[in-house]
């Protein structure tokens, strides 16, 4: 049985190495889905979570986590994307975390700058606000895709529907996501 968030928290504050361990055992598989998706490839998969588990023992303490799958999740995506965009420096446009990436590009660009925290935050708050209007399901679509890079086949699956009926259903969700950025003046 894996061990509760708050032990395997106290456990890094405890500077105790069974911490990684423990952690491997509960959001491993997690971690690696979320890799995986986005390098498209087991082996890099691989050393981002481990990378992660890297990242998480130096980080807590100081830092604790409210939701430690949160907390390991985005390290995992923020290690993938870094690795990815590595690795795809001169091939911009084949695979698929290029395709996501194109996709919400449309919604998301242009006023933004990332050096600016403050609009990085009102961006942060209006798309946690959009998913907020969505049905459990039109969520759960949107952060599949977009947060685990999850391909629309899978999705399609994962939701009994055709992958058309996805990619029509997404790209009404990145319009919406659009309407709602321009009504909060973010685009």
């Amino acid at each position: 049985m894996a061990m509760e968030d708050e032990r395997i928290i106290q456990l890094y504050f405890a500077r105790n190495e069974e911490a990684i361990s423990r952690t491997a055992e509960k959001y491993g598989n997690y971690c690696h889905a979320i890799a995986e998706n986005i390098s498209g490839s087991k082996e890099d998969a691989e050393e981002c979570v481990n990378d992660t588990y890297l990242a998480a023992w130096n980080s807590i303490p100081p830092e604790k986590p409210a939701v430690l799958r949160t907390f390991l999740g985005r390290i995992t995506r923020n290690l993938s994307f870094d690795l990815y965009r590595k690795k795809h420096a001169e091939k911009r446009g084949g695979g698929q975390l290029a395709l996501i990436l194109d996709e919400l590009e449309e919604c998301v660009s242009g006023g933004t700058r990332p050096e600016d925290e403050w609009e990085k935050k009102e961006l942060t708050a209006a798309i946690h606000s959009f998913l907020g209007e969505l049905s459990e399901e039109k969520r759960a679509m949107f952060l599949r895709r977009y947060w685990f890079a999850d391909s629309v086949s899978s999705i399609a699956d994962r939701f009994g529907i055709s992958p058309n009926a996805v990619s029509v259903s997404l790209s009404r969700l990145r319009e919406k996501l659009r309407d709602h950025l321009r009504k909060e003046s973010l685009l």
